[in-house]
Parts: structure tokens; C-alpha cells; sequence
């Protein structure tokens, strides 16, 4: 007799796993007196009876269904196996991990904007983060009608809205159309705080949204990054003066020849106009040191005018001779 009713025991647990698989549904299958259920790591079991769930087991490892399982179903304690009969019940396996999804445009998205009147065409990519989070709400809407669900089935769900969401927050917070970059933090917080919003009613949770890079059109990048180099040089005298020097160093500007002919003048003019200015400048703060350190009213300087050397209350310098009184 053990023997018959053992033949009718089954293993309820997830077949078909997947790493990109959210759910998967154990259905239309009875289970029998004797079955096991194994919950793996990083599973839950939901127990599903018209529709209505039962119980929810989130503890991994391997369970006796009747003597451990049906005890704590809410409208199923009473059930009795029977020989040759089972209990027909569906079995959700929901993975509860924290799905990271790259995303990215597929096309450009024209945010308005002053400078063009047709709007700045962007691309931008990164990546975002989620996971189930009402199981209630998550069967009612997926699990119901669907075997699986799948990381790709939340991704187009999510992409559907992306753009304009994108465009949305792009348009409040891109304080600087060209370096939006510097505004990402805050447009992705944003970005995610809607589309958590829009799952809510999925039972999914985004956990995390991030905008790794804008990209723009390559006339476009290459005005920004012009306008970049043009700031950062400042001084253009000075960047002449280092990319000569650099020149005649790497050996790209050599002796000879009408173009080092006028490199080399304009070097010596830039040299010499430094010169001067160095010149003035020394002049001007000895004539200050002079003015400084010069007696008055007969009395002898602390420091002789001509060498610099301290004076002790002597006539003449001890260094250099000079007199001082």
C-alpha cells in the first residue's frame, strides 16, 4: 500500500529557472500526498488557490507539502489526501533579488531648448535597479494570467515611458543644456521617483536609477569641447608661448624654412617683451626698497641703500664701503 500512494508523490519546485526570470508558476498539476517542495536560495514559494493566495514560504530548503506546508495554508488546513487523489493548487516561485538592467535611447530625445529651435537632440544610457515588492498586487497583475515574467517584460515596460520621463527632467534641472552631466544626480532621482510611481501598481519597486552618460551629436561635442579648451587656455600668450616650446622640444618645429623663421622671431619678440616686463618689475620694487630704507633727518639707515647689508650704528657699510651717514 505504501508503495501506491509513494508512486503519486512529486517534487514541487522551480523547473525552469533562469536568472533573468522574476517568476515562474508551478500549475495545473496535482499535488499528491508524499510531495516535496524545495525552496532554493533566493526564492519565495506562493501558494495559489482560485486565485487567491494561500501562504507564502520564504525560507529556503526541502518541505513535506502535506505534514508541513498545508498546516499553515489558510483555507486549505482541513484538506485531507485521499488514495489516488491530490490537492490541484498553483505554486508561484518569485525570485527575490534585485534585477540591475542597462537601458539606453534608441533614438534621440529633442529636448526644447533657446539655442535651437528644432531642440537638442540627446542620447543618454545607465542603468537601473529593481525587485518585487507586493506580492498581492505582483500575482494579481502577472502571475495570474502568465506562466513566467521575465527581466525583459519590466525593461520594455519601463522603456515605454523612459523618453518622456527623460525629457521631463532633463527640461527641470539641465540648468546648462551643455553640461548636463553636472545635473545627472538630479535628474535621475527624479527619473526614478516617477517610475517607481508607475510600478507601484505592478507590485514593482525601483530601487535604484542612474544616468551614466549624455550623449549629443558629433557637430554639437565638438563645439562643447572647443568652448572647453578655449576656458581652460585663458592666457592664449602664454599657450602660444608653451606650444612653440613644445614644438622645437618634440622636434615638430625645426630649424629652417619660412614657418621656423617666424616662429622663431615671434618667440623672440614674446621673450623679449617678458624681459622688459621682468625688468620694470625688479626696477619698480627696488625703487620701492630704496624709498623704504632711504634715512631721513640725519639719522643712519638699519640697512645700507647700496648692498642691502643690516647697519649696527656705523658710518659706512661694513660689507661694501658705502656711507651711510
Amino acid at each position: 500500500m505504501v508503495f501506491f500512494k509513494n508512486q503519486f508523490a512529486n517534487v514541487v519546485e522551480w523547473e525552469e529557472f533562469r536568472d533573468d526570470m522574476i517568476f515562474w508558476k508551478w500549475a495545473n498539476r496535482e499535488i499528491k500526498k508524499g510531495s516535496k517542495l524545495i525552496i532554493r536560495p533566493g526564492q519565495d514559494a506562493i501558494f495559489v488557490n482560485n486565485g487567491k493566495i494561500e501562504g507564502i514560504f520564504q525560507d529556503d530548503g526541502e518541505y513535506s507539502i502535506d505534514s508541513e506546508i498545508i498546516p499553515f495554508l489558510s483555507t486549505l488546513k482541513g484538506f485531507k489526501f485521499g488514495f489516488n487523489s491530490g490537492m490541484r493548487v498553483e505554486v508561484v516561485f518569485v525570485n527575490t533579488k534585485e534585477f540591475t538592467v542597462r537601458w539606453g535611447t534608441q533614438n534621440p530625445i529633442l529636448i526644447p531648448t533657446p539655442q535651437l529651435p528644432g531642440g537638442m537632440p540627446i542620447r543618454a544610457n545607465g542603468t537601473f535597479v529593481f525587485k518585487v515588492k507586493d506580492y498581492v498586487t505582483f500575482i494579481d497583475k502577472s502571475a495570474g494570467v502568465r506562466g513566467s515574467y521575465l527581466v525583459e517584460d519590466v525593461k520594455l515596460r519601463i522603456m515605454a515611458v523612459l523618453d518622456q520621463l527623460l525629457m521631463k527632467w532633463i527640461s527641470r534641472e539641465g540648468k546648462d543644456m551643455f553640461n548636463l552631466q553636472a545635473n545627472a544626480f538630479d535628474i535621475a532621482r527624479g527619473i526614478q521617483e516617477d517610475l517607481d510611481m508607475e510600478l507601484l501598481d505592478d507590485g514593482i519597486a525601483i530601487a535604484d536609477f542612474r544616468v551614466m552618460s549624455f550623449n549629443y551629436p558629433p557637430e554639437i561635442q565638438e563645439m562643447i569641447t572647443k568652448t572647453a579648451s578655449h576656458s581652460m587656455i585663458g592666457d592664449m600668450q602664454r599657450y602660444q608661448q608653451a606650444s612653440m616650446t613644445d614644438g622645437i622640444a618634440s622636434g615638430k618645429v625645426k630649424s629652417g624654412g619660412l614657418a621656423a623663421d617666424m616662429t622663431g622671431m615671434m618667440m623672440g619678440m614674446n621673450f623679449a617683451k617678458d624681459m622688459m616686463q621682468n625688468m620694470n618689475q625688479d626696477a619698480n620694487r627696488n625703487q620701492q626698497q630704496s624709498n623704504h630704507t632711504a634715512p631721513s633727518g640725519g639719522q643712519k639707515p638699519n640697512f645700507c641703500p647700496n648692498c642691502g647689508t643690516k647697519n649696527e650704528g656705523a658710518n659706512f657699510c661694513p660689507n661694501c664701503g658705502n656711507k651711510l651717514a
